[in-house]
């Protein structure tokens, strides 16, 4: 019945996955390179729950 007020899993992994590059881009520009891997491996790791969702 009130369906509309749930939050939609898929826009906060979207948005998750966004800021994680973000952060990662900012971190290679910034010369931080082992940070600039680890962020986007989460950013990885956040895109293939993405997937997951997405093929439900």
């Amino acid at each position: 019945m009130f369906s509309f007020l749930k939050s939609d899993p898929l826009k906060k992994l979207n948005k998750e996955y966004g800021e994680l590059l973000e952060k990662a881009m900012q971190a290679q520009r910034g010369g931080d390179i082992r940070l600039y891997s680890e962020l986007t491996e989460q950013a990885e790791a956040v895109k293939v729950k993405i997937d997951k969702e997405s093929s439900k």
